[in-house]
């Protein structure tokens, strides 16, 4: 006959308890209280833990095409990963004695973030039926990924704000203000309508919701964005080698791999002869998406005389011979 075995009170379990004790007590709370709360809760599940019924019920098309589905799901994707993103930036700029160690490991969790962001992207760029992309698209104006307001966020933790400012502009407004250069900031000419160079309604919804937390943002990260970061390691001697391949990898990939990934989707679905047909949000994609003609570099000071004139470059003349309809 198996007998029952009441469970040994080790002198682990005893001290474990002891501090329990201590810090409910320190909270003037009954330490009973919570133990009973353990005994009756019910065992975790993973489908609870991480809400899985409310994330695969998160998928809404607004049409009867297969395809829009992919479509939402994807994007929605690119949003967690932002997402983990902004949470090491939030750690990187928030460090009250940041080590370049520090800054290397969370850098490092980025461009992993990006490496899985950029290499997936081809599910956007040949995973959908084009026939369909080109119809649903039509339910989605004027929504556009040109929206998605976290990426700014990322755009901005990363570089001083000038970096930011349209290319015609960051000469002339250098030593100005945040709210200046804010005023200036490159997506804004890229959503501007095609025929009046007015702001589309994309836009205006955009800036309406996020403009007064970015530009709080770029306030806030004035010295604590990543540059910022960088220079301020060097003043104190800290070895930034590794801090400088990391943020060259961020570089490339948010500035160059990632609106490449975006411009191999608009010309795969989008450039038609003898006129393109436009993106949802009426931004100028031809313009916008090629790294070559924004020249947006966080960190120019990393880059040789060289490699900032050819920015961008090889990359979208090998897409254009690849994805020419």
């Amino acid at each position: 006959m198996i007998k029952d075995q009441e469970m040994e009170i080790t002198p682990e379990i005893t001290d474990r308890l002891s501090k329990l004790q201590e810090k409910f007590a320190a909270m003037g709370q009954d330490i009973n209280a919570y133990l009973d709360g353990l005994l009756y809760a019910d065992y975790l599940t993973y489908w609870d833990y991480i809400h899985l019924d409310t994330l695969l019920s998160l998928q809404t098309p607004k049409t009867p095409f297969p395809d829009e589905e992919i479509f939402i799901m994807y994007h929605q994707i690119t949003e967690l990963y932002f997402k983990l993103t902004l949470h090491e930036c939030r750690q990187i700029s928030g460090h009250a004695a940041l080590t370049s160690g520090f800054f290397v490991e969370r850098l490092k969790r980025i461009n992993a973030y990006f490496t899985a962001l950029v290499s997936s992207f081809d599910i956007m760029v040949d995973g959908m039926d084009k026939s369909q992309f080109l119809k649903f698209r039509m339910s989605l104006l004027p929504a556009s990924g040109f929206q998605s307001g976290q990426y700014r966020m990322i755009e901005i933790y990363a570089a001083d704000l000038i970096r930011l400012v349209d290319k015609s502009k960051r000469e002339e407004l250098t030593a100005s203000t945040v709210e200046e250069q804010f005023e200036y900031l490159y997506w804004k000419f890229g959503a501007s309508e095609l025929s009046t160079g007015k702001q589309t309604l994309t836009l205006q919804q955009f800036i309406a919701k996020y403009a007064a937390g970015f530009l709080q943002l770029a306030n806030d990260c004035v010295q604590t964005n990543f540059a910022a970061l960088y220079r301020k390691l060097v003043r104190e001697g800290q070895d930034v080698t590794e801090v400088e391949n990391e943020l060259r990898k961020l570089d490339l990939f948010v500035n160059v791999e990632w609106p490449l990934s975006h411009y191999k989707s608009a010309v795969r679905y989008l450039e038609k002869d003898p006129v393109d047909i436009a993106a949802t949000g009426g931004t100028n994609w031809q313009k916008y998406l090629p790294p070559r003609f924004q020249k947006r570099i966080f960190f120019p000071f990393l880059w040789t005389e060289e490699q900032l004139e050819e920015w961008g470059k090889t990359w979208v003349m090998n897409i254009l011979k690849s994805y020419k309809i």
